[in-house]
């Protein structure tokens, strides 16, 4: 499933692409509002080519609230903030996950079925392992019995 990030690997994006989306999550985590957890986490995320020419990268931080329940995960933000600026036809190549914590953190549960929603099958989610390694992993590996609503 995951695997520590030595080359672009399988995920078909060269290794200054991911530094790039990793050292802007790194970024965002800066703005992160995280007075209760104090785990400040910042994503990235490439946008796949638009029909127009040329991909978008789009970031966002955790944002919590006093009832635990409301709060915002970086990835979500980023991606309600991608919809906002290019609308809900956009569809993501790629996720960086980075914190200021130093500790592991992959996508959770319901950011793996957001970024599912407008993923494709070449979406690549990128984000730190234990003991500070760097790992990658498809988002069929991540969600492997993802739920998808198909209408009629």
């Amino acid at each position: 499933m995951t695997e520590q990030l030595h080359s672009s690997g399988l995920s078909g994006l060269s290794l200054g692409a991911i530094d790039d989306l990793r050292q802007r999550a790194a970024r965002a985590a800066e703005h992160s509002y995280s007075p209760y957890s104090r785990f400040r986490v910042g994503a990235a995320v490439l946008l796949a080519q638009s029909e127009q020419g040329g991909s978008n990268i789009v970031t966002g931080c955790n944002v919590e609230n006093a009832s635990f329940r409301l709060t915002t995960c970086a990835e979500q933000s980023a991606i309600a903030t991608a919809v906002g600026l290019y609308g809900p036809a956009i569809r993501i190549r790629a996720v960086a996950v980075a914190n200021l914590n130093g500790a592991a953190s992959m996508p959770c549960g319901a950011c793996r079925q957001t970024i599912l929603e407008f993923s494709t099958a070449e979406t690549w989610i990128f984000y730190p392992a234990e003991l500070g390694a760097l790992a990658e992993a498809s988002l069929t590996d991540l969600i492997p019995a993802a739920f998808r609503f198909e209408q009629a």
